[in-house]
């Protein structure tokens, strides 16, 4: 079920996402369904924007459109349209903080210097 509401945004936001939050692009990273059905929570990650947090509340206040867009894509193949929660997946910027250490170190320690052991 969570695959198919990720699968099911993806064009949601791609027709829906220039009304609502201009320019920035935004993806679905993952999405986490309760085991009742009831609720689903759509982790999004957020480039190409300044304020990530105000695209974010944007698209929070703009929940009930995209629900109706989400439910027309897939009112065939569920019987209840669960509740949707929209999170920010800080887990590729945490990615690149730590790409950006790595780098640091590199150039910190360089190769060149080798431990006697």
């Amino acid at each position: 079920m969570g695959e198919m509401i990720k699968r099911s945004f993806a064009p949601v936001f791609q027709e829906q996402g220039t009304y609502i939050y201009g320019s920035a692009f935004v993806t679905v990273t993952s999405v986490k369904v309760t085991p009742d059905l009831a609720q689903a929570k759509v982790y999004l990650s957020i480039f190409n924007a300044d304020d990530k947090a105000a695209v974010l509340q944007k698209i929070v206040n703009h929940t009930h459109v995209l629900k109706q867009a989400l439910a027309a894509r897939i009112k065939n193949q569920v019987r209840r349209i669960p509740s949707v929660f929209f999170y920010f997946d800080e887990t590729i910027d945490e990615m690149f903080k730590v790409d950006a250490m790595f780098k640091n170190i590199k150039t910190m320690y360089p190769p060149s210097v080798q431990e006697e052991e």
